[in-house]
């Protein structure tokens, strides 16, 4: 699968070419007869085969065009910023397992901080990874990945959640066992960061709407914390 902005467009034919293409055909190496899959990253896809291919660019025959509706409920989760290149590796398996928004968030307890031009390149890489962990995963809906959020913004977005959830290893309540919501609108998860929320953050969530749950007996790394809090979510609620 590729991403291509024509695949939301008319027409019979479609030319891959820029990064895209010269990944199809320098690296992929797809040659005239063989099927290829185009998506825009917003539920549009064309079915194509491919025609013609050169050094850096490939021309497609469109069989046929079809939408995807984005998948309900939304699954947000808010990461707490990890340490490293642990925060890419939380991004690219949240991204394979269907999250739908992901949330960079400045808590407290981070080591690592976004500031200056390393929040820009930071947030460039992880926008990156899921770019490319959707291609691999062939998600026709490519998740968002917002602006870094200090925990004033993450309340707000626990208020307008019809579930919020925050990860933590005190609650009494497993995650398994949260009575999902019969109203539409977002699932949000909140990760903590490799030391913790702090009481403050939680009170403040709290406050909020959100309701605190265990993931389960063992302490999982903050960068794993969120793709496994999402195949809980995302089996309870239908979409696997």
């Amino acid at each position: 699968m590729f991403l291509s902005e024509a695949a939301g467009e008319t027409g019979d034919t479609i030319v891959l070419d820029g990064p895209e293409g010269r990944h199809a055909a320098s690296v992929r190496r797809l040659r005239a007869g063989e099927r290829v899959d185009l998506t825009d990253g917003a539920g549009r896809v064309a079915e194509c085969t491919v025609t013609s291919a050169g050094k850096d660019a490939l021309t497609a025959a469109v069989l046929r065009r079809y939408e995807v509706p984005p998948p309900r409920p939304r699954l947000v989760v808010v990461q707490g910023l990890p340490k490293g290149d642990r925060g890419e590796l939380a991004v690219e398996m949240m991204t394979e397992a269907g999250v739908d928004v992901i949330v960079p968030w400045a808590a407290a307890r981070c080591v690592t901080q976004w500031k200056g031009d390393r929040a820009g390149k930071s947030l460039a890489r992880w926008r990156s990874t899921a770019r490319e962990a959707a291609k691999q995963a062939r998600r026709f809906h490519l998740p968002e990945v917002t602006e870094q959020a200090a925990t004033a913004r993450v309340c707000s977005l626990v208020s307008a959640a019809a579930l919020a959830v925050v990860l933590h290893e005190e609650a009494a309540e497993p995650l398994s066992r949260l009575t999902l919501p019969d109203v539409p609108g977002d699932i949000l998860v909140i990760v903590g960061p490799e030391g913790g929320v702090t009481d403050e953050e939680i009170a403040g969530f709290r406050t909020a709407g959100a309701v605190p749950a265990l993931l389960g007996p063992t302490v999982l790394r903050t960068s794993t914390a969120g793709v496994a809090a999402a195949a809980v979510l995302l089996a309870r609620c239908g979409r696997w």
